[in-house]
């Protein structure tokens, strides 16, 4: 039987004492004691598909922590579409970097996956790291395992054929949305994986054909989660293993 995570612990101990329950899930594993000295200060928001959180090298005036929404992390490229080089989503938070004194955005943050979020002000992300240890070790772990997704992500992108890299793509973001459906068109999906429409189409076509996944006007429906699991390289396993223990 697989251990319980810190989050599922922690939603156990919520919902025997009527608490809400926390959807982000780097919020959710916290203490209770950590996470009500910053509840106060969290602002729930909408977050909108195509929604631009951060500009790469621009300041970050907020740090997101994303409930039932999903965001790219893209890197500029000269002369080249910009390629996603990490998904953050319930698991974890924009602006982690804000920890190590890093106040501009070294990557373009965008909305892929609509829904709740909450927002906290940079300045009192700040304030709260340096009064809360567990907090800090809270981000330290999670800033680790976002870095070594972006690792795993380059060499992905290096190495692995496309049809391979989409399949890797799909499961990772029904892990993040907590959904087999979602919205995806080939446009955004050729800056996700970094090639051309023509590519997306074709890798995508040959996972429609064996019947992996349906594709219809941009709504993406996976059909048979274990046969896409199947399909994709092993970058799918590797990347969801040093994810926070809720993807595991």
């Amino acid at each position: 039987m697989r251990e319980r995570t810190f989050a599922a612990r922690a939603a156990e101990d919520n919902a025997a004492m009527g608490r809400p329950a926390i959807q982000n899930e780097l919020l959710a594993a916290m203490s209770r004691k950590t996470y009500d000295a910053l509840a106060p200060a969290l602002t729930p928001v909408t977050l909108v598909f195509g929604e631009v959180l951060y500009e790469a090298h621009a300041p970050m005036a907020h740090v997101y922590f994303p409930c039932e929404s999903m965001v790219s992390l893209l890197l500029p490229v000269e002369n080249h579409i910009d390629i996603e080089v990490g998904l953050v989503g319930r698991e974890g938070m924009l602006g982690a970097s804000l920890a190590l004194g890093i106040v501009r955005s070294p990557v373009k943050a965008l909305v892929q996956g609509a829904g709740s979020a909450l927002r906290l002000s940079a300045a009192r992300f700040g304030r709260e790291l340096s009064q809360n240890p567990a907090l800090q070790r809270a981000v330290n772990r999670y800033l680790h395992s976002l870095m070594q997704q972006i690792t795993q992500t380059a060499a992905c992108n290096r190495f692995h054929v496309v049809e391979a890299r989409l399949a890797r793509w799909l499961l990772m973001t029904r892990d993040r949305m907590r959904s087999p459906k979602f919205r995806m068109t080939h446009e955004f999906l050729s800056h996700m994986l970094g090639v051309r429409r023509v590519g997306v189409t074709e890798a995508a076509s040959s996972l429609q054909r064996q019947k992996l996944i349906e594709y219809t006007r941009g709504n993406i429906s996976i059909l048979d989660e274990p046969g896409l699991e199947a399909a994709c390289c092993g970058c799918y396993g590797l990347v969801k293993s040093i994810a926070l223990p809720v993807l595991s």
